[in-house]
């Protein structure tokens, strides 16, 4: 197959993917190769040394191996055990996190008119499951910590199903890529994720003075191998690197995990959940597994059709810890300033008490939750 460009025709690369349809590639080829990115502005054609690829795509998975081995060792099988006996916040939390986010990436796709390679990053980064930074943020809100480590566990594992199913979904929406998202290559890339994370759970269970030190670890490395592929990755876009920084690009990031953020928090509220637990759930919801997104994005699509969006989880993820730290910060302004701190609930019950007080009682057997 060749592909009509202005300097004469040339070759498309052979696709190790084998997902992407013909008609999206070619619009792809024309938008990267050609460099008619948008009408009117050109630039060179988006090439990466194989060199440069290679380490890139290498420093992204060992990242995310990183991450799922320190979320393994937070982890207590413990405290899963007891929050699965009392599942409700936990079912309301996925509900939440696979409901609100993908349909929120889909509807600003829409709503802005995203051509097909932004669209497919979008919908990637709002089907994922949630990420480890919901933990720290969960904590600095004063939520339910077991909660949020038991939600980023069942997330995450829900993930290698639910992921591929919504991204099928929502594709439909979009004429030209509804079979070209590499499924197979996401649902690898999700079931080699448990597999780190199955270790830390081990470790943190028979060595659990080890678990601390793992974690600490994991966060030194992640932090240098943050640095390390940032500089690789502007060095790999220079030259088209404005197009991560267009208009709809920085409204999808910004408005992405506001959503999440919020509406978690409202679904929580209508269905009667503690204080506690619906900070929680608003941010595992807003929050999402950004190296997990990034390697998706990076390893399973070729250089050549993905470009600079592979760099979209980074803008995300500056847009989801800005507000996080602005919400974080109003909470704690509201909390010193109007309102005493609640104490004595049982950490593994999401029920508001007093609404379920105010409740007339059912007869019959009691219900579960």
């Amino acid at each position: 197959m060749k592909v009509e460009t202005n300097a004469g025709e040339m070759d498309n690369p052979t696709m190790s993917t084998g997902n992407l349809t013909n008609e999206l590639f070619n619009q792809l080829a024309t938008r990267y190769i050609d460099g008619n990115l948008t009408g009117n502005t050109t630039t060179g054609g988006f090439k990466i040394s194989y060199f440069l690829n290679l380490s890139l795509n290498v420093l992204t998975i060992f990242m995310l191996l990183v991450t799922m081995v320190s979320l393994g060792c937070t982890m207590e099988v413990s405290k899963i055990k007891k929050h699965l006996l009392k599942p409700k916040g936990v079912g309301i939390a996925l509900v939440a996190q696979f409901c609100i986010m993908p349909l929120t990436a889909f509807s600003l796709a829409k709503i802005l008119q995203m051509d097909s390679i932004k669209a497919v990053t979008v919908l990637i980064c709002g089907c994922c499951p949630g990420g480890t930074l919901s933990n720290i943020f969960s904590l600095a809100l004063k939520g339910d910590m077991n909660l949020s480590i038991v939600m980023t566990t069942c997330s995450s594992i829900a993930a290698l199903g639910m992921m591929p199913l919504l991204l099928f979904a929502f594709c439909q929406g979009f004429s030209g890529i509804e079979n070209a998202v590499p499924y197979a290559g996401i649902t690898t890339t999700l079931a080699l994720t448990l597999i780190p994370c199955t270790t830390g759970i081990f470790i943190n269970y028979y060595k659990p003075k080890y678990a601390p030190v793992v974690t600490k670890t994991g966060l030194i490395v992640l932090i240098v191998c943050t640095a390390l592929a940032s500089v690789l990755s502007g060095m790999a876009v220079k030259d088209v690197m404005w197009m991560i920084f267009m208009p709809d690009v920085l409204a999808v990031a910004a408005l992405m995990p506001l959503t999440g953020f919020a509406l978690g928090y409202a679904i929580s509220s209508v269905f009667r959940l503690n204080a506690q637990c619906c900070r929680t759930i608003s941010m595992e919801t807003g929050c999402q597994n950004i190296q997990l997104c990034t390697a998706i994005l990076k390893v399973a699509f070729p250089p050549e059709v993905i470009g600079p969006m592979f760099l979209f989880p980074l803008v995300y993820i500056m847009f989801q810890c800005s507000e996080a730290l602005l919400l974080t910060l109003g909470y704690r302004c509201y909390q010193t300033h109007f309102k005493p701190p609640t104490q004595g609930a049982d950490p593994y019950d999401c029920v508001n008490v007093k609404t379920e007080e105010m409740r007339p009682k059912a007869k019959g057997p009691a219900c579960l939750w």
